[in-house]
């Protein structure tokens, strides 16, 4: 069995071949008539532009039409219609490039400061943060102290404490 797709829906181009009885002897989609048109127009303006005389200018803005519309016709389709082409067109001419040329000259030691002595350590962290932490650190010991001072003098009091504490091997009570 044969499944037909509609491609061929869209391989027909919107001719249009020119006035009834007397069409044109080439064939030009709708949208190469104003892509045409355009480039016609901006052509003429630049060859104007350059002192070219008006004949010139015209015979050359045809050649240079006929041209480029056929390059620029030939990127268009149904599926990539003249907007995307376009929008394509403007996004890769503003997109940032690397830059591949070099920035500086050859490089030498005669730009070098050298000094007597070696440079001092620079101190990590923030002053305010080294209080703060030198604060905790004191108030943590004076409380390890505390607890060892209130330690011994419960085992000074109770010889069962005293006792039961030589006894203890690491963490481990034993009857």
């Amino acid at each position: 069995m044969r499944i037909r797709t509609d491609d061929e829906v869209y391989r027909v181009d919107a001719v249009w071949l020119g006035p009834p009885k007397a069409t044109f002897p080439f064939r030009a989609r709708y949208v190469a008539w104003g892509v045409g048109t355009v480039v016609f127009l901006l052509a003429l303006t630049v060859l104007r532009n350059l002192g070219i005389g008006l004949f010139w200018s015209f015979a050359w803005g045809l050649v240079a039409t006929i041209a480029l519309t056929m390059v620029i016709c030939s990127r268009i389709s149904h599926e990539r219609p003249l907007g995307a082409v376009l929008t394509m067109w403007v996004r890769e001419l503003n997109t940032p490039r690397e830059t591949t040329s070099g920035q500086g000259g050859a490089v030498s030691a005669a730009g070098l400061r050298v000094r007597a002595e070696p440079p001092r350590r620079k101190r990590r962290g923030s002053d305010r943060r080294r209080a703060k932490t030198a604060r905790r650190a004191e108030e943590a010991r004076r409380r390890a102290r505390a607890a060892r001072s209130g330690a011994q003098q419960q085992a000074r009091g109770s010889g069962y404490a005293r006792n039961t504490r030589n006894r203890e091997v690491s963490g481990v009570r034993t009857p």
